[in-house]
């Protein structure tokens, strides 16, 4: 598992292994989730390689990750797509940035604690739109899930993989709506996920 970690570290492989794993996942959760349009302003919190921008049209995006190697591979590959940084976000850098139509935290909060998450939607909302959303997507277990699924989820390098339910309870906390969608067989592996679009409706919407 070590040399697993070790290999997937080198930013070309890691987007190789991504994309074998995650088959049709990223076209499902742009087209069906995310549903940007030309021109929108998004911001993805834990981009890393930028491949999400595979499946987007022409927008205006700026997207954070903490590995400086999946940055710089991002900037490489789509640096005439958005701006990529390598630092932390946080609430004063995140007010530098404007308004966003859309936030993205894909695969992030099974890597945060609850006081970590509801730091996330809290930021989130802060630089949202009126109309803006936050669409979220990370590993889940479910009761009718196999072992192998489970135990699958199980490994992940994340420690905090929830429920359904306990991403929906956290969102709730920081937004007014939540939606959230469960697929099963979205990944090329036995794996279980959950996608959330969070929003708050505003008067005369």
């Amino acid at each position: 598992m070590a040399d697993l970690r070790n290999v997937l570290s080198i930013p070309a492989l890691y987007t190789y292994f991504q994309r074998i794993v995650r088959g049709s996942c990223d076209f499902v959760y742009v087209t069906k989730h995310v549903r940007p349009q030309p021109e929108d302003r998004i911001l993805d919190i834990g981009c890393g390689s930028g491949d999400i921008l595979r499946h987007m049209p022409r927008v205006d995006y700026i997207g954070f990750d903490l590995s400086a190697r999946l940055i710089r591979r991002a900037r490489r590959v789509y640096g005439d797509r958005g701006q990529f940084y390598c630092k932390d976000l946080n609430d004063e850098s995140s007010r530098e940035l404007g308004e966003f139509d859309i936030v993205l935290a894909t695969g992030v909060l099974h890597h945060l604690d609850d006081g970590e998450a509801l730091r996330l939607f809290e930021l989130s909302r802060s630089v949202l739109r009126p109309s803006g959303r936050l669409v979220t997507l990370d590993g889940c277990y479910t009761e009718t899930q196999s072992r192998l699924t489970r135990r699958i989820l199980s490994m992940d390098r994340g420690r905090f993989v929830r429920t359904e339910a306990e991403y929906r309870g956290l969102a709730l906390q920081g937004f007014e709506h939540v939606q959230s969608t469960v697929y099963d067989k979205l990944l090329r592996i036995p794996s279980s996920i959950v996608i959330l679009e969070c929003r708050d409706e505003k008067p005369g919407k």
